[in-house]
C-alpha cells in the first residue's frame, strides 16, 4: 500500500507542477489551443534542457507494445518493498514511478508532449554524486541499467542475482560465443551482451560491422623460436527479440586531445537476416566466406586486367588499348595534303622488298606503329560506343565503339603517310581490325566476368538456408552535431500503419525511407545515427495486441493532467477573449496506440509553443510556399491574401511579426560583413578566406542557394544561442530550412562546396606545419606535408585558382626540402658506415623518390625538373667511382627508381592530422610569414 500512496501523491505533485509552470513555459504570445494531440496521433516529449537524447530512447521504447506493457503493469508486492532499504533500490523504484505516470502520458493525455522533469531529474541527481559521468551513452547505459535492476525486483526479490526471468533481460539480452585457438587447442566462452557495440571506421554496411565484429585478426606470437597463430571469432548463440546495435561513431583524437565525430556513410537494411552469424551456423558461413575471400580476388584480378585496356601505356599519360589501334588505323588510311613525287619518295627512302615478304609486311607495320607513338592523340575516348564505317573508299566496316570514325578526306591536315601502298594498307588494316575486335571481346568478356562474380558475391548470404532469421529495422537514434556538443532525434517504425515517423522533442511528424537514409547514413551533413534498433520478425508479439487498461492510479493521473490542461485552456479563452479555433476541442487520443485505426488522420500538426530553445513552429503550408519563393537574405514579403492565410492563428501571426525584423536585419548583417570581408586583397601575412566559409564562397562565385543555405545553417546552431534575439533568430532560420525541399536543393552540390572549403583548409594546414617544421629543422616531416598539401592543392585549382592555395610557395619548399634531404642521404650514403648508408636509403625510399615520382606524374615545371635532374646526376655519379660490393648493391636497388619515376605505383606516407580551426590557421599564417622575411623563427602558440 505504501508503493500504490506514494504513487498516487506523486500523480497530484505533478499535475500540481504542470499549473504551476503553465505561466513559464507558454509565454505571453503562445495559446494552449496550439498543444492540443490530434486524435489518434502521438505525443512528442519537452526538452527540459539537453534532454533531447532521453526523448529519443524513451521513444523508441515506448513505441514498442511489449515494452509498454512492462512498464505500465510494473507492480512490486509489499514483502518486496520492505525488504528495499538501500539507496539504489529505492530510487530505482521511483524512477519506475514517474517512468509509469510519463508512459501514461503519453498513452492518454491530450497533450501534444508531455513533460519529462520528473524521471529526468532522477538521472541527473544520480549523475551528479560520484557516478558522475559526462557521455550521453552513459546516461543511456545508465537508464536501461535502472530498468533492468527495477525489473529485477519485480522478477525475484529474493534472489537478485538469477536474471532468467528478469523480462529486460529476456528482451534485450543476448549471449555469443568467443572461440580462440591457443597451441592447437580452441577455447571457448560464452558471454552476455545488452547494446552490442559496432565499429563504423574501415565499413561500408552494417553486414561488414558485424563481420568486422565477429572475426578478430590473427594473433601472432613466438614459442621456443615457432610462431603459433592464433585467433578469436565470436559467433551469437541467443539473439535478444530486440537486437541493439550500438555505432560507434565517435572516437578520441589523441594529437587534438578531444573527442571527434566520425560523419563517415554507413548503410543499414529495413530487414537484416543474422543467420550466418550464428553459432549453429558456424561450418555453413566459414565455407561461404572462404568463397566470399576467393570471389574478391577473383574480381581483383578481372577488375585489373579490364583497367590495363582502358589504360594502356608506359609513359605518364594511358589510353583505352582499342582508341589506339583505332587511331593507327585512321593515321594509315589518311591521304596527305599534296601527292609531290619528292615527298612520296625521298632521297633516304628504303624502298620496300617483295610486298609478299611476312618479314617485309611485320617490318612496315611495326614501323607505321612506331610513327603512331610518337604522335600525340588527338583525344582518348571511351571503349563503349556504337561502331561505324572506315572510308568511302574502301567500304570496309570498321566496329569503333570509343570514338567516331572520320572517313579519311582528300587534302586531309591530320598526319598522313608519305607513301603507302594498297598491299601494305591492306595488310595493315586486317592486322588492326582483327587486333581490335580481338581487344573488345576481351573488355566485354571481362566486364561479363565481373558482373558474374558481383552476382555470386552479393548473393552468397542471401539463399533460404540462410535467410531464417530476419530482424526488421524499429527505430534510428540519430545525432546531429559534433563529439561534443550535438542534438538527438529518433526516427521510429509505425507498425500499424507502416510508416516511419519522426520523433524530433516535442515535434511528432509523419517522415519517409528516404528522409531517414538521408538523415542516418551518415557522410552528406553532421547528422547520423549512433544506434540501431531491430526487432525479430518472426515474434509478432512484440508489436502486436492492444493496450491494457491502466489501473486506477494511472487512470486517476491521466484525468487529472487532462483536467489541468482544460482548466489552461479556459483561462487563455476568458484572458485574451478569444474562441477556440475550429476542431480546438480536446480530443481522446487513446486509439492509436491501442493498435485500433483513428478515426482521422492530421493532415498537418499544429505549431508548438515558442519554448526557450526549441524549434520554431512550422508554417502551414501557404506560408511554406511563400517562404521557399522568397530570397532567403531579402526582407519578408506579405504573402497573397486568401482563405487559407485568413486561417493562420493571431498568435503565429503575432510571433511572426516579433521575430521577423531581427532576424532579418542580423541575415544582412552577416551578409553584409562577410561580403565585404571577400573585397579584401590578399597579402602573403593574411587570406580573408581562412576567416568564414562564406569568403571563400563569394571569392569562388559559388551559387546563390549555396550561400544562403550555408548562413540559414550557421545562425541556426543550437549551440550559438545563448540569449533572447539568437534564440528567436536560431528558430526562423530553423523554420526556413525545414522549408526547403529536396527538389528545391542540390545537396551534392552544397556538400562539395563545403568539401572543397575543408580541403581548403587542410592544404593550408599542410603548407603551414611544413614551414614550420622546416624551419625547425625537420626536413623530413616538412617534406610530407608539403607533398600532400600540393596534392590536395592541384585538385582544388582545376576549377578555379582561388579555391586553393599559391602553388608556387608550396613548389618551391618543397623543392628546399628535396634538396637538402638528397644531399643528407647522399653524405650518409658516401659515409660507408653500415648504419649511415641504410639510414641515406630509408631517406631515398620513404620521402625523396616518392616525392620525386610525384612531382614526374603532374605537369612538372621547369624548375622542379631540373632539380630532379640533379639528384639523378648526383647519384649517377657514384656509377663511376670505387666502392665496396655492399654499396653497390644497394646503389643497384634504388637507382632504377630514381632514374625511372614511371615504373611504379606511389605511395607517400600520411601526414599526422593537423589543426584547422580559422583562428589558428590565420595566427599562423602570420607568424610564418614574418619568420620567412626575417632571420627569427617565429612560434605559434
Amino acid at each position: 500500500m505504501e508503493f500504490h500512496r506514494a504513487l498516487e501523491a506523486s500523480a497530484e505533485e505533478n499535475a500540481t507542477q504542470v499549473k504551476r509552470k503553465r505561466d513559464e513555459v507558454s509565454g505571453e504570445t503562445c495559446s494552449p489551443a496550439d498543444w492540443i494531440r490530434q486524435e489518434g496521433w502521438p505525443v512528442g516529449i519537452r526538452n527540459v534542457g539537453n534532454t533531447c537524447w532521453f526523448s529519443a530512447v524513451i521513444q523508441s521504447l515506448f513505441h514498442l507494445p511489449v515494452f509498454r506493457r512492462l512498464v505500465l503493469n510494473y507492480c512490486l508486492s509489499e514483502r518486496v518493498l520492505e525488504k528495499c532499504k538501500s539507496h539504489s533500490e529505492k530510487r530505482n523504484i521511483a524512477f519506475m514511478q514517474e517512468l509509469r505516470c510519463l508512459f501514461a502520458l503519453m498513452v492518454g493525455s491530450n497533450r501534444r508532449f508531455v513533460d519529462p522533469s520528473a524521471a529526468v531529474e532522477l538521472l541527473r541527481d544520480a549523475f551528479r554524486t560520484s557516478e558522475a559521468q559526462q557521455d550521453v551513452s552513459e546516461f543511456t547505459h545508465k537508464l536501461l541499467d535502472w530498468l533492468e535492476d527495477a525489473f529485477q525486483l519485480a522478477a525475484n526479490g529474493s534472489n537478485p542475482g538469477d536474471k532468467q526471468d528478469n523480462p529486460m533481460v529476456q528482451l534485450f539480452y543476448g549471449t555469443f560465443v568467443a572461440q580462440r585457438v591457443h597451441e592447437g587447442t580452441t577455447l571457448s566462452t560464452i558471454e552476455q551482451f545488452g547494446q552490442y557495440p559496432l565499429q563504423v571506421n574501415g565499413f561500408n554496411n552494417l553486414d561488414e560491422c558485424l563481420e568486422g565484429a565477429m572475426v578478430a585478426g590473427v594473433i601472432e606470437s613466438l614459442h621456443c623460436d615457432q610462431t603459433v597463430s592464433s585467433g578469436q571469432e565470436r559467433w551469437f548463440s541467443k539473439l535478444p527479440p530486440v537486437l541493439t546495435f550500438e555505432l560507434s561513431r565517435f572516437e578520441f583524437n589523441q594529437s587534438l586531445g578531444r573527442p571527434e565525430k566520425i560523419h563517415k556513410k554507413l548503410e543499414f537494411p529495413q530487414i537484416i537476416y543474422m543467420d550466418r552469424y550464428l553459432h549453429k551456423n558456424v561450418e555453413q558461413t566459414h565455407g561461404r566466406r572462404g568463397e566470399v575471400k576467393r570471389l574478391k580476388d577473383q574480381l581483383t584480378v578481372l577488375q585489373q586486367k579490364l583497367e590495363s585496356y582502358k589504360n594502356y601505356g608506359s609513359g605518364p599519360t594511358k589510353y583505352p588499348l582499342a582508341d589506339m589501334l583505332q587511331y593507327v588505323l585512321e593515321f594509315a588510311t589518311t591521304k596527305p595534303l599534296t601527292t609531290s613525287p619528292a615527298l612520296l619518295a625521298p632521297t633516304n627512302t628504303i624502298i620496300p622488298m617483295e610486298p609478299s615478304s611476312e618479314n617485309t609486311r611485320q617490318g612496315l607495320f611495326q614501323t607505321s606503329v612506331s610513327t603512331f607513338c610518337e604522335t600525340e592523340p588527338d583525344d582518348a575516348g571511351s571503349s563503349d560506343g556504337p561502331g561505324c564505317t572506315l572510308t568511302a573508299t574502301q567500304r570496309t566496316p570498321i566496329h569503333k565503339p570509343f570514338t567516331q570514325c572520320r572517313p579519311p578526306m582528300e587534302g586531309s591536315l591530320h598526319p598522313a603517310p608519305h607513301n603507302v601502298t594498297e598491299e601494305e594498307l591492306s595488310f595493315v588494316r586486317g592486322c588492326l581490325q582483327r587486333w581490335r575486335v580481338e581487344v573488345e571481346n576481351s573488355i566485354n568478356e571481362l566486364k561479363a566476368n565481373i558482373d558474374k562474380v558481383s552476382q555470386a558475391l552479393e548473393g552468397m548470404f542471401s539463399d533460404n538456408s540462410l535467410c531464417q532469421v530476419p530482424y526488421r529495422l524499429h527505430a534510428v537514434l540519430v545525432h546531429e552535431g559534433q563529439a561534443s556538443a550535438g542534438h538527438y532525434w529518433a526516427y521510429i517504425y509505425d507498425h500499424t500503419h507502416k510508416r516511419w515517423l519522426k520523433y524530433n522533442d516535442v515535434m511528432v511528424t509523419e517522415s519517409s525511407w528516404e528522409e531517414l537514409v538521408r538523415d542516418s547514413y551518415g557522410g552528406m551533413t553532421n547528422a547520423s545515427a549512433y544506434c540501431l534498433m531491430y526487432i525479430n520478425d518472426r515474434m509478432p508479439h512484440l508489436i502486436a495486441g492492444t493496450f491494457p487498461c491502466p489501473s486506477l492510479i494511472l487512470s486517476l493521473h491521466i484525468e487529472g493532467d487532462n483536467h489541468w490542461f482544460q482548466q489552461e485552456l479556459k483561462e487563455w479563452e476568458e484572458q485574451f477573449c478569444q474562441v477556440p479555433p475550429e476542431g480546438a476541442s480536446v480530443p481522446t487520443a487513446h486509439a492509436s496506440i491501442s493498435g485500433e485505426e483513428p478515426t482521422s488522420k492530421p493532415q498537418h500538426l499544429k505549431a508548438e509553443a515558442p519554448l526557450k530553445a526549441e524549434p520554431t513552429p512550422e508554417p502551414d503550408q501557404e506560408h511554406a510556399q511563400v517562404a521557399i519563393e522568397e530570397p532567403v537574405l531579402e526582407p519578408a514579403q506579405k504573402p497573397p491574401e486568401g482563405p487559407e492565410t485568413e486561417a493562420v492563428s493571431a498568435e503565429h501571426d503575432l510571433a511572426e511579426a516579433t521575430n521577423r525584423q531581427p532576424v532579418s536585419e542580423a541575415f544582412h548583417e552577416e551578409y553584409s560583413r562577410l561580403f565585404e570581408l571577400s573585397q579584401e586583397e590578399t597579402t602573403p601575412q593574411q587570406d580573408p578566406r581562412l576567416q568564414h566559409v562564406l569568403i571563400y564562397f563569394f571569392q569562388n562565385k559559388a551559387p546563390n542557394r549555396v550561400i544562403e543555405r550555408t548562413l540559414l545553417d550557421q545562425f541556426g546552431d543550437r549551440n550559438l544561442s545563448f540569449d533572447d534575439r539568437s534564440i528567436s533568430i536560431m528558430r526562423e532560420a530553423r523554420a526556413k530550412l525545414r522549408l526547403i525541399k529536396p527538389e528545391d536543393m542540390d545537396m551534392e552540390e552544397y556538400m562539395q562546396w563545403h568539401d572543397d572549403y575543408s580541403m581548403f583548409k587542410t592544404v593550408f594546414a599542410y603548407l603551414l606545419t611544413g614551414l614550420e617544421q622546416y624551419q625547425n629543422g625537420k626536413i623530413r616531416e616538412a617534406l610530407i606535408y608539403l607533398a600532400h598539401a600540393y596534392q590536395d592543392n592541384t585538385a582544388l585549382i582545376k576549377s578555379g585558382e582561388k579555391k586553393g592555395v599559391d602553388h608556387k610557395l608550396i613548389a618551391l619548399y618543397r623543392r628546399k626540402c628535396l634538396k637538402e634531404l638528397n644531399k643528407n642521404a647522399a653524405m650518409l650514403f658516401k659515409s660507408g658506415e653500415e648504419s649511415d648508408v641504410e639510414e641515406g636509403v630509408s631517406i631515398m625510399n620513404d620521402y625523396v623518390i616518392p616525392c620525386m615520382h610525384l612531382i614526374v606524374r603532374d605537369n612538372v615545371s621547369h624548375e622542379d625538373m631540373e632539380v630532379i635532374e640533379a639528384i639523378r646526376n648526383c647519384w649517377c655519379s657514384y656509377l663511376e667511382q670505387d666502392m665496396n660490393e655492399s654499396l653497390q648493391e644497394k646503389l643497384s636497388e634504388f637507382l632504377p627508381r630514381v632514374l625511372d619515376c614511371s615504373a611504379e605505383r606511389v605511395v607517400l606516407k600520411e601526414p599526422p592530422k593537423v589543426r584547422k580551426s580559422p583562428h589558428d590557421l590565420c595566427s599562423r599564417l602570420a607568424a610564418v610569414m614574418e619568420s620567412i622575411h626575417s632571420t627569427s623563427i617565429v612560434t605559434v602558440k
